[in-house]
């Protein structure tokens, strides 16, 4: 394993219900994690779905198990050496406890929101026995050519992952958007100055990504 590469890793998917999602209807939408292959080690960003009754009741999820999602690519649990959530909601953090011990990088204000504000995701998956967090209060590089970004917005502590890769850069922006037009739409009002999105899509965009890629969009933007 010689060099940085990115794949997707399938958790399943859930129903987003009519009432979140801004067009009066449901909407089923995939759960992405994705996986970095690096000489340093394989890193997880995002690990699937945690399980709560009042959240399947809501969400009608089908989850994909992180040891059978990850077998899916050929990898075992025990290969992951660290991991990433783009936030801490219950579809971001769901394997985290069958990874505890590894450290799992996080914006602190991300963390301490996941500890004090009821229901922004379900305690058990954060707080779990071995939990090891490397908090982090904006941009980090964390591995060689693996860099942090903050990108508030879903929640003031989403953070994507820049990926420097042998095609070119690649972003794993996570739920900073919920798909790929969407982030598309914030791309263009950058670039046409109308609008207000959010100051972040500047930095993205000045690193000349090849691709980025979402939690819950099969779409991958590309310039």
């Amino acid at each position: 394993m010689s060099e940085i590469t990115v794949r997707r890793v399938d958790f399943g998917w859930f129903v987003r219900p009519s009432s979140e999602t801004g067009i009066g209807a449901h909407r089923v939408e995939p759960v992405l994690g994705y996986l970095i292959d690096h000489p340093g080690g394989r890193l997880l960003v995002d690990t699937g779905m945690g399980i709560h009754p009042e959240v399947d009741r809501h969400y009608r999820p089908h989850r994909v198990p992180l040891g059978e999602a990850l077998a899916a690519t050929g990898t075992p649990i025990g290969d992951i050496r660290y991991v990433v959530n783009c936030h801490l909601h219950f579809d971001h953090c769901g394997g985290n406890p069958e990874l505890a011990g590894r450290p799992v990088f996080v914006q602190r204000t991300e963390l301490t929101l996941a500890r004090t504000v009821e229901w922004h995701t379900l305690p058990e998956l954060v707080d779990h026995s071995g939990a090891r967090y490397e908090e982090l209060d904006g941009a980090a590089e964390v591995l060689p050519g693996v860099r942090i970004v903050p990108t508030p917005g879903h929640t003031d502590g989403h953070q994507s992952v820049v990926v420097t890769t042998a095609d070119g850069m690649v972003i794993v922006a996570g739920q900073s958007h919920d798909h790929a037009t969407a982030f598309t739409s914030d791309a263009l009002a950058h670039r046409a100055g109308i609008g207000t999105p959010p100051s972040w899509i500047e930095t993205l965009l000045a690193l000349d990504p090849r691709r980025v890629v979402f939690a819950h969009d099969n779409a991958v933007w590309t310039p």
